[in-house]
């Protein structure tokens, strides 16, 4: 890999990613509160989802399927609705679990499988995403060092990988101030009309939003 970028542009690479990742944002939201109601193995489920969503869209800017969404105004709010019904379907989905108890429990492999395909579809559904990564990963492009979309992936899972340190990091942390809060009585439907309320506000801003 020493070929298809240099130590130092790597680091910057790193560096920039980090602090992209932790700018507030759908996907870390959306980590936030899946750990706070469901627990940190939850929020890590998540989490795997939203990452795995990255390599589709890593192998989209690579094989310039981006570019085509990018040049495409219909192609574009077709993606853009589907993300924005979706996260309104995850809302309404919230407010139906108000009136259960939230429980921090170890969250079962049905319930794993299901949070990190849920985290799959809203990364993938969303078309901004795509475009950043069109945007950002060629500029630390090397076309001196050979396969532009080698590189381009191989970017993108150095990005993957640490996105999803730092959202397994935040799932902990936030999952062990979640369990203190499901503790209190009745909590637990303020926590999923929380829920639906970030969900709501992502999917219609999503809606809203523009090239």
């Amino acid at each position: 890999m020493r070929n298809l970028i240099e130590q130092s542009q790597l680091i910057y690479f790193i560096a920039a990613s980090a602090a992209l990742t932790f700018l507030p944002g759908p996907d870390i939201l959306f980590v936030l509160t899946q750990s706070i109601s469901q627990g940190k193995m939850a929020g890590i489920a998540t989490a795997t989802g939203l990452c795995t969503g990255i390599l589709v869209h890593t192998s989209a800017a690579a094989l310039g399927i981006s570019a085509l969404l990018y040049k495409s105004a219909l192609a574009f709010e077709i993606v853009k609705y589907a993300g924005a019904a979706y996260l309104l379907y995850l809302a309404w989905q919230a407010l139906r679990e108000s009136g259960e108890l939230v429980s921090s429990a170890p969250v079962k492999e049905t319930n794993a499988f299901a949070l990190y395909r849920r985290g799959i579809f809203m990364n993938v559904l969303n078309p901004k995403v795509a475009l950043f990564f069109l945007a950002f990963l060629p500029q630390f492009v090397n076309l001196e060092s050979g396969s532009v979309p080698l590189q381009m992936i191989f970017l993108g899972i150095v990005f993957l990988v640490q996105a999803w340190l730092i959202f397994s990091a935040i799932s902990v942390f936030a999952g062990t101030i979640g369990d203190k809060i499901v503790q209190r009585p009745g909590i637990g439907k303020y926590i999923s009309w929380g829920k639906a309320g970030i969900f709501t506000v992502i999917g219609v801003k999503l809606a809203l939003s523009h090239k």
